[in-house]
């Protein structure tokens, strides 16, 4: 029976987590382990290569013991059940009393009467390393298992998992017998064994399909070219070793063709000599090991691991980008020996003389699938950088290794030939920034032979879109590269995806030039082209429309303006505010701003709902800290001194933390701009009036000074234009859509494909003289118009009737039936201007002159009635009119005038005639409209309204807790609120109590955070209360030395401020040191989805409402809440005041108050930094509530260490059917 892989992976993935959590614990408590850890710590910290806090930095590395502890117990069932070994753990049928028996055994002996089951696994683990070739899978130098011991229950529990029985068929619950001895399932293990590896590694598996095409073209030619004796291949991304095996396998073949007299084994230890492979993730290695090891076993047809020669496999732990670095000139990477100190050190589980010994030979080919992450590190990130000069600005990892690949293999001389280079990658450089000096500075030297768009192929694993790249290590020979260019993308899932029409259309033409089909075509295109960023490999004569287009415009729209980014604040966790939050926190209006970003621009208007803390006096961008901003921002200081911008730290750069990491103070304070989405299916660019902070995701266009505001909506007509969606989809990155469930993207639908319109692409857009400044006057005002109508806008209107709510409904859909006829009219227009039409197919009377056109439906334009019919006849298979809810129309509409039915059938024929027209005239260069549903709109406002109102004074008279129920007995008498839940309900008779117990708890995050996190978030908790105190510290130092520092006599008082700040930095320096950056939060460290939501990765808090489990009296259920605008004094006063009533009025017990009282001691380091000041009735009222905490806890007999200690009850849950051990 094969191996149920899906099962045993989420078993095992519950295994690791269990093993996670023991390991941290051991760590926690065995003070040698941490000091063990904390010494490799502080070396990687000197050595540069780690810049995470030592938390988040353990935390991988506990994770790789975990795995490894896992996949050790794996790698001995395989090998026990398909009888490699003697039964050590468990086994089938009698198998399983064997190895029990030699369990007893191990026991009994004299020497082992004190051991545990830990001690047991370590046994069996040195059993089969003491077996040829096995001292590699447990190998003592560098496996994690013998580092990290787990706990004796730890191991009792791993070895009762290993042994359970199905309680039905009595059988092992994971039988690892397979007499193919396929070690497939292990790929699967390396992928998604642990999400945090996963992130950490960008693991992904490459399909045999695509293995195998990339060895064909490499180490196929490199046997033919350099013979099978001298042949070696690489992969130095090895991963699970797919490229390995497959390798192997081929060089095993030859040698078996080429003598077939000689002993099996030596032939297998001389195709293993030839394949070589480096990854950066230990346990990624032990596979590809192990894997390589049962396939030479079972192709030397060894059955018995004990008779098995000691076969070599060369393949090692270590980061392929840094090992093997400093040799020979040719192999030198920019830096001296003196700037790569990280060579002499290496992480415990890296094999550093092995990789480096691999990395510093070159080979006849060189395969892979490098990772295709960013590197958040910064001392990596910048080692990189020093090493590959082609590391460029936020680059990629598949760009360093591009120029390693080729580094790796045989350089060519007059000679002797150059090593083959295959590998697929992420394709994001060929359009993105960061790749512009890898195509124009490292291409041009080399010899890239291939460029293959794999893009719209169905690739399971291989959610980023991809490209197959192949050269040799030369000069660049002959005048052409050969390129398969995409055209269409993958229609359906394939059963089989090694059998999907885009990559058998590329398997079948991919040696065919000036071929073409359906889904891609291939020329021999010059390689000058690809010595020019971006590339546009469009197929199926998108090139040379992009071309023609290019020809008309007399200017790049960069000769015209100046774009780029406005503001880049570094964190907008930190610095975006929800509109409600702006009013709770009581900010100054002077620094706020209303905050776009690129996903608020859609179809001409921007849709508003957030604002930003700006924190600079206007408009001589002079930096300003408001008492109240401080406060919010101050518990994220460390976070936003250490974000980076252009390689440094916001210190490093001499900006005070609280600042943007980057404000254009140009573009910032224009009081016109053409701001448009950086990232999104279609082209969206809007006009802006003045008075908002544009993030990143949103650039701006500023044209000259004395530029119109008609100026700018002439332009705006232009980039609003299908012709500049088709063009700017030419050059811009496509970043894809969606991915299924193996992992795939999918382009079923390529209008839904997301671009990332960067503003160096935006800049080359070709503008000519003539521009439709009518239609976008036109355009604009309409848009304008509707946005009034529509319900965020009516918010401030409420309470209104119903009738008149439809009212506006009815209207903004009218004027986007307007609005929708006159993108057609901007369009076609567009077409003539740029010479795609000779004539204007626009809506005009017989005098040329232009009309109004009548509304149009979504589904009614030329291009989708074409549509409509293809599908109808079964030429085209669309989710267009699903997606957008709109009807396929095959004919006409008969109520539009004739004059204007005669210009869409003849828009309708050049579709279906011109090659071009036909082209740009596609859903994926067609305004979607793809608005936001009236009635979601409608009850995303007025939910709004409601929770505002639910917020104000008349519901919060003083700082007092309440239940929701009494929160909703105050709605109740509300009128205003009433009106406004019954048009948000639909009905009238509202349930009030159901809908603010709702509306409440949705928006409510728990006082206290045991209440907030599970184990791991609570773990960056108490890293974040660390840095709390370091900076508090810090504060402490600022204001000692202030306090004791008196100026000169005579001195300036900037030169005394001067001074004054260095011997501050010179004692934080000495007494605090740097301060680590401490982890963000994921969603999976919260309890609820809910306080992910409102929290967010830096914790902030944005909820409306704070509630208070546990703490509810008896008499009303209902959750106990305060409101969020308290600052901390008003929360304790809050508390305290409900403290006394559960004591003094519900005479609640020491236990029961637990939670309460831990919920003030949570708010006392607060208290002591923000409200120290005296109180004329209570003194300092920090030391008031300190006291009374401390006074209250004497009498009920408690400690702060019981408050610090209490865990909520755990949830009952219902039993589970249980297996036998």
């Amino acid at each position: 029976m094969p191996i149920d892989a899906g099962h045993l992976l989420q078993d095992l993935k519950r295994r690791v987590r269990i093993l996670e959590d023991d390991l941290r614990e051991r760590a926690d408590s065995d003070p040698t382990i941490r000091a063990e850890l904390e010494a490799e710590y502080r070396k990687g910290r000197e050595a540069e290569r780690i810049g995470d806090a030592f938390e988040v930095w353990r935390e991988g590395v506990l994770t790789q013991a975990a795995v490894h502890w896992v996949l050790g117990c794996v790698f001995i069932r395989f090998l026990e059940d398909n009888e490699l070994i003697d039964p050590l753990l468990s086994g089938p049928g009698t198998r399983a009393r064997e190895a029990a028996d030699r369990y007893t055994l191990y026991f009994q002996h004299p020497e082992h009467r004190t051991h545990n089951d830990r001690h047991y696994l370590e046994h069996a683990f040195a059993t089969v390393a003491a077996l040829p070739t096995g001292d590699r899978l447990f190998d003592r130098a560098h496996n994690p298992i013998w580092s990290f011991p787990i706990s004796a229950d730890a191991a009792k529990d791993l070895l009762r998992f290993w042994r359970e029985q199905d309680p039905d068929t009595g059988d092992l619950v994971h039988n690892f017998t397979d007499p193919a001895w396929d070690t497939r399932f292990l790929g699967d293990l390396y992928q998604d064994l642990s999400e945090a590896a996963k992130k950490t590694y960008a693991l992904l598996q490459t399909p045999v399909f695509v293995e195998e095409f990339i060895l064909d073209r490499t180490l196929g030619p490199a046997l033919r070219e350099f013979g099978l004796p001298e042949v070696r291949m690489i992969d130095p991304t090895c991963g699970s070793g797919h490229f390995l095996l497959g390798g192997f396998e081929r060089l095993l073949r030859e040698w078996q063709k080429k003598e077939p007299g000689t002993l099996e084994r030596e032939l297998v230890q001389r195709a293993l000599d030839q394949v070589y492979g480096v990854d950066i993730n230990p346990f990624a290695v032990a596979i590809a090991r192990f894997r390589l090891l049962i396939a030479a076993l079972r192709a030397s047809q060894v059955t018995r691991l004990a008779q098995a020669p000691d076969f070599k496999i060369h393949v090692a732990t270590g980061d392929s980008l840094l090992f093997g670095t400093l040799r020979d000139d040719e192999l030198a990477l920019g830096g001296t020996a003196a700037e790569l100190k990280v060579l002499g050190f290496a992480f415990h589980s890296e094999d550093g003389e092995e990789a480096d010994r691999i990395l510093s030979q070159r080979y006849h080919a060189v395969v892979g699938n490098p990772p295709y992450i960013t590197v958040k590190d910064k001392a990596l990130n910048q080692l990189y950088r020093l090493l590959y000069s082609t590391c460029h600005m936020k680059y990629a990892l598949s760009v360093p290794f591009i120029e390693r690949f080729w580094q790796l293999a045989i350089p060519g001389s007059t000679t002797r030939p150059a090593g083959f280079v295959g590998m697929i990658n992420a394709n994001s450089f060929m359009k993105r920034e960061f790749g512009k000096k890898v195509v124009e500075e490292f291409f041009p030297r080399v010899d890239l032979t291939h460029v293959i768009d794999t893009s719209g192929a169905y690739i399971p694993g291989h959610g980023t879109p991809t490209v197959i790249l192949f050269g040799r290590n030369r000069s660049p020979v002959g005048d052409t590269v050969r390129a398969v260019m995409g055209i269409k993308g993958e229609p359906s899932t394939p059963e089989d995806p090694a059998q999907g029409k885009v990559w058998s259309a590329i398997v079948a033409q991919v040696n065919q030039p000036g071929s073409e089909s359906e889904f891609v075509s291939v020329a021999d295109s010059p390689r000058e082209f690809f010595s020019k960023h971006p590339w546009s490999i469009g197929g199926g004569g998108a090139a040379e429309l992009k071309e023609s287009i290019d020809n008309t415009g007399m200017n790049r729209l960069v000769d015209e303006a100046d774009i780029g980014i406005s503001v880049v604040s570094g964190e907008d966790e930190a610095f975006q505010l929800p509109g409600g939050l702006v009013r709770r926190c009581s900010f100054p209006r002077v620094y706020l701003r209303e905050f776009v970003a690129g996903e608020d621009i859609r179809d001409w208007i921007i849709s508003q709902e957030s604002a930003a803390i700006f924190p600079y006096d206007a408009p001589n961008l002079e930096p300003r800290l408001d008492t109240t901003i401080c406060r919010w921002l101050w518990p994220l200081r460390t976070v936003l001194a250490k974000r980076i911008w252009f390689k440094q730290t916001q210190v490093e750069r001499g900006y005070p933390w609280h600042t943007y990491a980057h404000i254009s103070g140009d573009r910032a304070f224009s009081r016109l701009l053409i701001a448009y989405s950086e990232v999104a299916t279609h082209n969206h660019f809007v006009l802006d009036r003045g008075g908002k902070v544009f993030k990143q995701t949103a650039p701006v266009i500023k044209l000259p000074a004395d530029a119109t505001e008609e100026d700018h909506l002439a332009l705006l007509g232009l980039l609003n234009s299908s012709t500049a969606c088709f063009w700017l989809k030419q050059v811009a990155h496509n970043k894809g859509s969606t991915v299924d469930q193996r992992g795939a993207r999918q382009r079923t639908a390529p209008f839904e494909d997301f671009y990332q319109f960067n503003g160096t692409k935006v800049g080359q857009y070709p503008v000519p003289a003539e521009r439709p400044l009518d239609l976008a006057v036109r355009l604009d005002v309409l848009a304008q118009e509707r946005q009034r109508h529509l319900p965020d806008a009516l918010a401030d209107q409420l309470p209104m009737p119903r009738s008149e709510w439809e009212r506006h409904r009815a209207e903004a859909d009218r004027l986007l039936r307007e609005m929708i006829a006159l993108q057609e009219e901007l369009d076609w227009r567009c077409y003539r201007i740029y010479g795609i039409t000779e004539d204007e197919l626009t809506y005009r009377d017989t005098g040329d002159v232009p009309l109004t056109p009548p509304e149009v439906e979504l589904g009614e334009r030329a291009f989708e009635i074409v549509l409509a019919r293809r599908m109808a006849t079964g030429e085209e298979n669309s989710t267009w009119f699903e997606r957008h809810g709109s009807t396929p129309v095959t004919e006409i509409p008969s109520r539009w005038p004739s004059d204007y039915r005669a210009l869409v059938e003849r828009r309708i024929r050049l579709i279906e005639q011109d090659r071009y027209v036909g082209l740009i005239e596609r859903p994926e260069y067609k305004r979607r409209w793809n608005v936001e549903p009236w009635d979601e709109q409608a009850r995303r406002a007025l939910e709004r309204w409601l929770l505002d109102r639910l917020e104000t004074a008349t519901y919060w008279p003083e700082p007092r807790l309440q239940t929701t129920r009494a929160l909703a007995d105050r709605a109740a008498r509300d009128p205003g609120f009433v009106a406004v839940a019954e048009l948000y309900e639909g009905h009238a008779g509202v349930d009030v109590h159901a809908l603010v117990r709702r509306l409440a708890e949705a928006e409510a995050v728990p006082f206290l955070p045991q209440l907030r996190y599970k184990a791991s978030g609570l773990r960056k908790r108490k890293v974040w209360e660390e840095v709390w105190e370091l900076q508090r510290r810090e504060d402490e130092i600022d204001a000692q030395v202030a306090a004791e520092l008196k100026p000169f006599e005579g001195e300036t008082e900037g030169a005394f401020r001067e001074r004054l700040e260095a011997e501050q930095k010179r004692r934080k320096a000495e007494e605090v040191g740097d301060i680590p950056r401490p982890p963000k939060y994921t969603s999976a460290d919260f309890v609820s989805a809910t306080f992910w939501r409102l929290r967010g990765p830096l914790d902030v808090p944005k909820e409306r409402f704070i509630s208070y489990p546990y703490c509810g009296k008896d008499g009303d259920p209902s959750l106990l809440v305060g409101w969020a605008g308290w600052d901390h004094l008003q929360q304790a006063q809050a508390l305290a005041t409900w403290i006394n009533e559960l004591i003094e009025d519900e005479g609640w017990p020491a236990e029961r108050l637990i939670p309460a009282l831990a919920g003030l001691a949570e708010l006392l380091p607060w208290l002591e930094q923000w409200h120290n000041e005296p109180d004329p009735e209570f003194g300092r009222l920090d030391h008031f509530y300190r006291n009374y905490l401390i006074g209250r806890l004497h009498e009920l007999g408690l400690s702060l260490s019981d408050l610090a200690e209490w865990e909520p009850p755990k949830a009952k849950r219902g039993r589970r059917k249980t297996v036998k051990r």
